[in-house]
């Protein structure tokens, strides 16, 4: 999405205000917290009176019997606010921490539950910020900036009240700073929310920019374009950096306000409490205390711009957050549990039309009837809607009209779990994740034997990974870039085989394999076919031959279907389309353009 703060709702206390729920298993904690915080106040306080004590009684009149238990006292509060500090940042280390984890668990689960129309709106650098630094910047603040924003004004507001006590008049000259601090404030706080908008905005267009410099590796150092992509990286990275300049100037002028304010209160203060002593308004113990407790002050009114500072980029990342939280899926799981399903696949009249794009319909009207254990080729030109319909089964999207049903049963009254337990699909561009050759077929079904995992391999004609350095157990790199194409999608074909769907979905899916490989895989494939209801996306005549009947697709609609020889002998557009792709691959195979499966693509 774009990084233009001017497009979102501005930030308040409101968003972190709706994340309270996170705060209530540990509220026990934040009430230890903030007790322990406010007794650390009162003894912040006790310190200096008792100093005051010492100077105007036993110094004063010169007498050294109370000086001990008085300093004793003193050394007394000293070392319990230490130890009050201590129980306060033990508890609330494992109260933030336990915050933060909870959350970021439940923004995954958000993110894994929405639509494939969502994810194909965001982008993954701006999901992966949220995630990441914008979670961390709501823990810092509710594990610090929170507790020190109560406890600083609660500490300010009482020292201001014992010096308004103690002598009104240098009271007063304190509490009128608070004026000139108010309106700052709310000058800074207009102004950071913006900046802190478009430095976390800023900072997920560049996470964007460096996954897909480390995922398009390969296609980068083909095209020599690394020097090109450095440049785009860079240029990102320098509007960072003059955008968080902006920030840091902003939160400079802020604080150095900050500082020179309680320190010119300070100035005053010396000079009219010298008055006072002078004129025999203040004693000498008093005025030591007043000055060490507006001294107190000088912290927590500095820090201000800090905890303020922390809590708009909190606010700021809440809103962020609140921004997937509140996206509703338009995918809705329904409530029939799957069960023993036969794998009886119909469209009936099925129209279809991308949600960012409701006007224009990428299938009309389409129609299919897909008899259990039969399986069905289909054929179209690129962009005629084949990879679109497919995604339609397992609900990746859904229907914008009419209705698909597997036994009989829309598809959209299966819970969705159920429904992709029985619908398995392999991609013609295949994902494999950063964890073992096992794991990665295993995804669908965790709970496969070692025989059924090696059953599927055969039959994908995967048994490649017995060579890996550790076999099946052998990390494959992120999105299987160690890899040849051929290989990704053997193994993710054999992912699909594994799961036993009474549907089977694949979509192109052995485009990338070289002839001799893909005979053999077409050879167990069919096997395979017998037993499920396949749904095979089709360009050459090698796999068409896998199919008991042929639909043809042209421009979002089923326009032929029937057998193989039936529609290369009736129908023209069909003929042709497989002409077309034949030569194409020949073609390839003569510039030797298409890559033999065996040999495996290792970056420079």
């Amino acid at each position: 999405m774009p990084a233009d703060p001017a497009s979102h709702p501005p930030a308040s206390a409101r968003s972190l205000w709706r994340l309270r729920g996170y705060l209530r298993p540990h509220r026990w904690a934040l009430v230890v917290m903030f007790a322990a915080s406010l007794a650390g106040v009162g003894l912040s306080i006790a310190v200096p009176l008792v100093t005051r004590a010492v100077i105007d009684g036993p110094i004063t009149e010169h007498e050294l019997g109370p000086v001990l238990p008085l300093g004793l006292l003193a050394l007394a509060l000293g070392v319990l606010e230490a130890v009050l500090i201590f129980v306060r940042r033990w508890v609330q280390s494992n109260a933030v921490l336990g915050l933060e984890t909870q959350l970021r668990r439940d923004l995954y689960e958000r993110l894994q539950a929405l639509p494939m129309s969502f994810h194909t709106r965001w982008q993954s650098g701006q999901l992966l910020s949220r995630a990441t630094t914008d979670l961390s910047a709501i823990r810092r603040f509710s594990g610090f900036g929170l507790l020190f924003l109560v406890v600083n004004v609660l500490q300010v507001t009482a020292v201001t009240i014992v010096l308004l006590t103690m002598y009104w008049p240098l009271g007063l000259v304190v509490a009128m700073t608070a004026v000139p601090i108010t309106w700052l404030s709310m000058r800074f706080e207009k102004a950071y929310v913006v900046m802190s908008r478009r430095v976390q905005d800023q900072q997920g267009d560049l996470a964007t920019q460096a996954e897909e410099g480390a995922v398009g590796i390969r296609v980068i150092k083909s095209f020599g374009r690394s020097d090109h992509m450095a440049r785009r990286y860079d240029d990102a990275a320098l509007e960072l950096r003059a955008t968080s300049l902006d920030k840091v100037r902003l939160s400079a002028k802020f604080w150095t306000f900050l500082e020179v304010i309680p320190n010119l209160a300070v100035v005053v203060v010396l000079l009219l409490g010298a008055i006072g002593v002078g004129h025999g308004d203040l004693t000498p113990g008093e005025l030591v205390a007043f000055i060490t407790l507006m001294l107190s002050l000088v912290w927590p009114v500095s820090s201000l711009g800090v905890i303020l500072a922390m809590a708009q980029e909190a606010m700021t990342a809440a809103a962020r957050v609140l921004e997937i939280f509140d996206t509703e899926p338009d995918i809705v799981s329904g409530a029939d549990e799957a069960g023993a399903r036969r794998g009886h696949l119909r469209f009936e009249h099925v129209d279809f039309a991308f949600p960012d794009a409701p006007d224009q319909r990428v299938l009309r009207d389409v129609n299919l009837d897909i008899a259990p254990g039969e399986t069905l080729a289909l054929v179209g030109a690129t962009g005629s809607g084949k990879t679109a319909l497919t995604a339609l089964v397992p609900r990746l999207f859904d229907v914008t009209s009419g209705r698909i049903t597997i036994d009989g049963v829309d598809v959209r009254d299966l819970e969705l779990a159920a429904l992709r337990s029985v619908v398995a699909t392999a991609f013609e561009e295949p994902t494999l994740f950063s964890m073992s050759a096992r794991e990665n077929v295993t995804l669908g079904r965790a709970d496969a034997s070692e025989d059924d995992v090696l059953a599927a391999l055969e039959i994908a004609q995967a048994d490649f990974v017995h060579d890996l350095p550790w076999g099946l157990d052998t990390r494959i790199g992120e999105q299987g870039l160690s890899l040849s194409g051929g290989q990704r999608q053997r193994l993710a074909l054999a992912r699909a085989v594994l799961a036993r769907p009474a549907v089977l979905v694949l979509d192109d899916t052995l485009s990338a394999l070289d002839v001799h490989t893909e005979k053999l895989v077409e050879e167990a494939l069919s096997r395979v076919l017998s037993e499920t209801t396949g749904l095979v996306v089709a360009h050459r005549a090698s796999t068409v031959m896998l199919a008991d009947r042929v639909a043809l697709l042209e421009h979002g609609t089923i326009t032929h279907v029937g057998t193989h020889r039936e529609l290369l002998d009736g129908v023209p557009a069909y003929r042709e389309l497989l002409a077309a792709d034949a030569v194409e691959e020949a073609e390839a195979s003569a510039t030797g353009g298409r890559a033999t499966d065996a040999t495996q693509e290792v970056p420079a």
